[in-house]
């Protein structure tokens, strides 16, 4: 089963400055093919707007690989604007592509402001959404080795 997620820039960022880390890993799953990023064209202007300021030391060669790379593997849609009231009206974008890719199958928002999107069982934390896949791989495996001794 196809797993979508919306990456919140502040996960990019993370992903970014520590590779080493829960969100460089989610990127990775991305970039791997285990999971498929769902974008819109003013998410990916924000994750260059952002990554590109001068306080993150990224080179724009660097933010236009990652960025390339992630559009490669995703899902983009054009969300259909919904009336919310959320603490950072910014973040309005990435709680309605959710929304609106949820149609298609099983998709979450990742973040790491919690507090900035209504409790939902699909907008969880880097750690969460990393645990949830590292939980389906181990069952793929096994599903796999059980199908490779019978």
């Amino acid at each position: 089963m196809r797993v979508f997620v919306v990456i919140d820039t502040n996960v990019l960022v993370s992903a970014m400055l520590k590779w080493d880390s829960i969100p460089g890993a989610i990127v990775d799953f991305a970039f791997c093919g285990l999971i498929t990023p769902v974008l819109c064209d003013e998410i990916v202007h924000e994750y260059r707007e952002v990554l590109l300021r001068s306080k993150f030391h990224l080179t724009d060669r660097i933010v236009s690989d990652v960025i390339e790379a992630l559009q490669e593997h995703a899902e983009f849609i054009d969300p259909k604007h919904i009336d919310l009231s959320i603490p950072d009206p910014d973040d309005a974008i990435f709680y309605e592509i959710t929304l609106d890719n949820r149609k298609a199958g099983e998709t979450y928002l990742v973040t790491g402001n919690l507090k900035h999107f209504p409790v939902d069982r699909y907008v969880v934390s880097p750690r969460q959404f990393f645990d949830i896949i590292s939980r389906r791989l181990a069952q793929s495996e096994n599903n796999s080795d059980d199908t490779e001794s019978e």
